[in-house]
């Protein structure tokens, strides 16, 4: 099981079946909930070429990761968790947040027994072309809420509000939505979020006194994954507002909330332009931005060379014969694959990284 990895749509929709297989085996898969709702959303689309909705979504699931895979908690149950003090989350290692354990006892032994969540169950539906009329409902009002939001009405109010502060790059917006956040005082920047994040009584008054009675900590510190949510709606807002970003399509909304989940991953891959330019950004020193048409090359390099093996070998299944990447640092997979002298994962050399030229 190597490194996690999250990947939007348009990564899984280029890949080949047999592409998609070796991503199973050699990645850790975080599917996030923007990645289901997206799938949901082509239930209500008109297909061209004559495939079915039905069709492309059954197709769609059929390639996605099921083996290697978890499904991470929503962000604002995530948002919530932090908020009361029931969830410590780990924003700084790339590890899937789940939900719905149970904890159990046998034999005088403890552990955490996790049920398939309603997402698993909808996707092995889906993998057979099944699909609930609740789903196709939610498709219809996902897409509905789409084409309403108004990201002109979002231009115009975000405007006037850092008059005269306009930034020369997206680098540079992030570098000042990154002091705003520390340098204002901490309990307007902490209301502010509250209001974007949609954070409401009576989460809100209890969160407002635990901070008081600690004494004020810094927004931060105190509440990190509250402070990354804010920063990454906040950049979103501005980046209209100073158009680095367009804003005639409500689809960049879907595009930004993966960034949601990026803490819980330690590879994001995208053919997104979007995604190409903001998600190196918000990256840790341990993560990697890979473009989806070089993780795409790769892993047909991969199916090339296993494909080359003899049929003896490969009648004894891959977890025989491809339980780890080939010894061939050619491959991204393989330097991905490589642990350091300090057990972390290693980072791509600077040649693949694909970072982009906004890095701070």
């Amino acid at each position: 099981m190597g490194p996690v990895i999250i990947f939007d749509k348009s990564v899984l929709q280029s890949l080949s079946p047999d592409e998609a297989m070796w991503l199973d085996q050699f990645f850790l898969s975080n599917i996030t909930p923007i990645f289901f709702v997206e799938t949901l959303a082509d239930l209500e689309k008109e297909i061209r070429c004559g495939r079915t909705p039905e069709s492309v979504v059954g197709n769609l699931a059929h390639k996605t990761p099921d083996f290697f895979s978890k499904l991470n908690a929503h962000h604002l149950h995530l948002l919530y968790g932090e908020l009361t003090g029931q969830v410590n989350l780990d924003l700084e290692h790339g590890r899937p947040h789940l939900t719905g354990g149970k904890v159990v006892e046998l034999e005088g032994k403890t552990g955490v027994v996790f049920r398939p969540s309603p997402e698993e169950e909808a996707l092995a539906r889906w993998q057979k072309h099944e699909f609930l009329e609740v789903e196709r409902r939610y498709a219809r009002d996902w897409r509905k809420s789409l084409l309403n939001t108004d990201l002109e009405q979002l231009y115009a109010s975000s405007r006037p509000l850092l008059a005269g502060r306009k930034p020369k790059s997206l680098a540079g917006l992030k570098r000042l939505i990154d002091s705003y956040i520390d340098g204002q005082d901490q309990s307007v920047i902490l209301n502010m979020a509250f209001t974007m994040l949609g954070v409401v009584d009576p989460v809100k008054s209890s969160v407002l006194k635990d901070w008081n009675d600690s004494g004020k900590p810094d927004i931060r510190n105190k509440y990190p994954y509250l402070a990354y949510l804010f920063s990454v709606d906040l950049f979103f807002c501005y980046a209209i507002a100073f158009d680095f970003i367009g804003h005639g399509r409500p689809s960049h909304k879907i595009d930004i909330a993966y960034l949601y989940y990026l803490p819980f991953c330690m590879i994001f891959t995208s053919n997104d332009k979007l995604h190409s330019s903001i998600v190196p950004l918000f990256l840790r020193e341990n993560q990697t931005f890979v473009l989806g048409t070089e993780l795409k090359e790769d892993l047909a390099r991969i199916d090339k060379y296993y494909d080359d093996f003899p049929d003896e070998v490969k009648r004894r299944g891959v977890s025989s014969f491809a339980s780890r990447p080939p010894k061939d640092d050619t491959f991204l997979v393989t330097r991905r694959n490589v642990l350091s002298k300090k057990g972390k994962w290693s980072r791509f050399p600077p040649e693949v990284l694909n970072k982009g030229k906004n890095r701070p």
